[in-house]
């Protein structure tokens, strides 16, 4: 994958799931739930348990249904073992080796910035889109504001953004949204799959709606 199909699979499900949690099998049966509910994007977080060893798993596994990332790369050794492990693209919280390591290995990147000086950091880095994050507290209208003076850049907002925002970014000029734990609840720790279930399909059905489909 390079920058520009990543770019254009955001535009096109404007959903990104994120995956964090403490047990491997449960993260690994998130992952599937996700997918079988309508979910193509999915982001494992490198803070999860043997995270590596899940992104090898469902990347074998469900590598043909959905596209799957390496979500809080931080060093140059996390994005090296992310793509090691199958990961296609890499996410990052912030500004780091990890992102600067998976540009250069061609993985395309969703860095994470917040204030314009680090919007143009990371757009000058080679990141394919930026993480608005953290997100939650600064609502669809700061997506709107950073638009204006940076048209061509894509931003895909991150963190304490539930079901009822979800429309509202996208309306303001998301490309897409990452949602965390709104989403996936406690099924990656173990938790309710069948919860998972509607809360994935009615995620899915806002992205739907936010971008006018």
């Amino acid at each position: 994958m390079d920058s520009r199909e990543l770019t254009s699979l955001l535009a096109e499900h404007r959903l990104l799931a994120i995956i964090r949690g403490s047990d491997p099998a449960a993260c690994r049966r998130t992952a599937e739930v996700l997918v079988e509910s309508g979910v193509r994007l999915l982001e494992v977080s490198l803070t999860s348990a043997d995270a590596l060893g899940v992104l090898s798993g469902i990347s074998a596994t469900l590598g043909a249904e959905a596209h799957i990332g390496a979500g809080t790369v931080l060093t140059a050794e996390d994005a090296r073992n992310a793509r090691a492990a199958g990961a296609t693209f890499a996410v990052t919280p912030a500004l780091a080796d990890g992102t600067t390591t998976a540009v250069e290995l061609g993985m395309p990147v969703l860095a994470g910035a917040m204030t314009p000086t680090e919007v143009l950091t990371a757009d000058r880095a080679g990141a394919a889109a930026v993480k608005l994050f953290p997100a939650g507290g600064l609502g669809p209208g700061y997506v709107k504001a950073l638009r204006d003076p940076f048209p061509g850049l894509h931003f895909v907002p991150v963190g304490g953004i539930g079901l009822a925002d979800v429309s509202g970014y996208l309306r303001a000029g998301a490309l897409a949204v990452g949602i965390g734990s709104p989403l996936s609840g406690d099924a990656p720790h173990g938790g309710d799959l069948g919860a998972l279930r509607a809360r994935a399909e009615e995620f899915v059905a806002a992205a739907g709606e936010g971008s006018g489909t």
